[in-house]
């Protein structure tokens, strides 16, 4: 039986800010929590610097078409990633934003949150932590995954040598989101 999925996501940016990954990160949480997941994944040909993006459908079963058709979630790494994700926009998004990479977010009836990732990511003194600091953010800001199951995937897919600093990173993207709410 298939149904229709619960949550529809995109993290977007561009090549070289590990947006791949952190849809891998993401999906691993989500089906940890025994939910079904449906990642897709595109990048321009370019290894840095080209738009990437990684979509994930999430639903409690199979579901019977696995490409997003609308978006309610969607990270925003870089200003070059805006434009792709437009036409999948509605007031019921959420959209977090680096204030840093992207000063035109998409402008609409929907919930923009705008916060310093790549600033973040350079006081922690690793600028390739900035997708797992948005990803704090995005689990602390929604219900797409909780923030535990999302701590385990992330300590699973990162090589031990970099752990420590990935799991700071999602620690300080949650930190960022609750300050951002209070």
């Amino acid at each position: 039986m298939t149904t229709s999925p619960l949550l529809q996501v995109r993290l977007s940016g561009t090549g070289g800010q590990g947006l791949i990954l952190a849809g891998r990160m993401l999906a691993e949480a989500c089906m940890s929590g025994g939910r079904y997941v449906a990642q897709s994944q595109s990048y321009e040909p370019t290894s840095r610097g080209g738009v990437s993006r990684s979509d994930l459908v999430v639903s409690d079963g199979e579901t019977d078409y696995p490409l997003i058709t609308h978006l309610d979630a969607l990270v925003i790494m870089d200003q070059s990633a805006v434009k792709i994700s437009e036409a999948f926009i509605d007031t019921s998004t959420v959209i977090v934003a680096d204030a840093d990479l992207v000063p035109e977010p998409p402008v609409g009836d929907f919930c923009l949150t705008r916060l310093p990732f790549t600033s973040e990511a350079r006081r922690l003194r690793n600028i390739r932590v900035a997708n797992v600091i948005s990803l704090g953010t995005l689990a602390t800001l929604t219900d797409i995954c909780t923030f535990e199951e999302l701590e385990e995937a992330v300590g699973h897919l990162t090589p031990s040598k970099f752990r420590d600093k990935n799991l700071h990173a999602l620690h300080t993207g949650r930190t960022l989101a609750k300050m951002q709410t209070t």
